[in-house]
């Protein structure tokens, strides 16, 4: 007679080799369904930043030879737009999906860190992306389009809207509801980008917050991307690419890092 049967041991399905695309479409529709809100209105208080700033500073600031003040702001208010939406695609995204107690339904998928990872980070650079599209066409009402270097614009829109994406996930990550996520945004993403140089240049400020900036990455990677409208930045573009690269691979890298371990996701 034969003993008792072992108890069949449960097997994790392998990751589908497409499963980041289903997640990533979900990121995407989840803000597109809201575009009003999520597109149209950060593109709002951009224009209007431009529209104040540039009526009480126009003629009376020139930052770079034969370059009007409004013309020297726009794309710097363009990079704003990108770095703050980016960030808060995914982190109140994920922020979200643990409040409403849906991020259950994501984690009993089949789906690799680096699924999770690609998902949420793509949708965050869509996102980013579109609305630093939509400021730039309607800023160009209002100044000239300048356009020196395509390529250092699209390298450095991309790296922008990466560094942000991937910050916004390790804040997610960590904040178990808004206020926290708040805190993050507030005290780190808000300072960092008003130090970055997006309504003046690094050289007018005193020393001591000079040298604060030049420790920002937001300063790389804004001085770099106006570079690409004008020609001329406060630092080398090649310079602001290496700042902006070891930033984006080594938050990379602790974002992965923790999505493998499940930090506050599996308890």
């Amino acid at each position: 007679m034969s003993g008792p049967r072992a108890p069949a041991r449960l097997q994790a399905l392998p990751a589908p080799e497409d499963g980041w695309k289903m997640l990533l479409k979900k990121e995407v529709l989840r803000f597109w369904r809201v575009a009003l809100q999520t597109i149209a209105a950060p593109v709002l208080t951009a224009v209007l930043y431009l529209l104040i700033f540039g009526h009480v500073l126009e003629g009376r600031v020139q930052v770079y030879p034969g370059v009007g003040y409004v013309a020297f702001l726009v794309p710097g208010l363009v990079m704003m737009s990108v770095l703050q939406n980016a960030f808060a695609n995914s982190a109140s995204s994920l922020v979200q999906s643990k409040i409403m107690g849906n991020l259950v339904f994501v984690l009993l998928t089949p789906l690799s860190a680096w699924h999770w990872f690609v998902a949420y980070v793509g949708a965050a650079i869509l996102r980013g992306l579109l609305v630093g599209l939509g400021v730039y066409l309607v800023t160009l009402w209002y100044a000239p389009p300048q356009v020196a270097a395509l390529a250092w614009i699209l390298v450095f829109a991309v790296l922008g809207a990466a560094l942000m994406g991937v910050l916004g996930l390790l804040a997610g990550l960590w904040s178990d509801k808004f206020d926290q996520m708040a805190l993050f945004q507030n005290f780190i993403v808000m300072p960092m980008t008003f130090l970055s140089g997006v309504f003046y240049s690094i050289h007018s400020l005193p020393g001591v917050w000079q040298a604060i900036s030049q420790v920002n990455p937001f300063f790389y990677m804004i001085d770099g991307f106006r570079f690409g409208f004008f020609g001329v930045s406060d630092v080398s573009p090649w310079f602001s690419l290496g700042v902006a690269g070891t930033s984006v691979l080594l938050v990379s890298a602790l974002t992965l890092h923790l999505l493998r371990t499940g930090y506050k996701l599996r308890y």
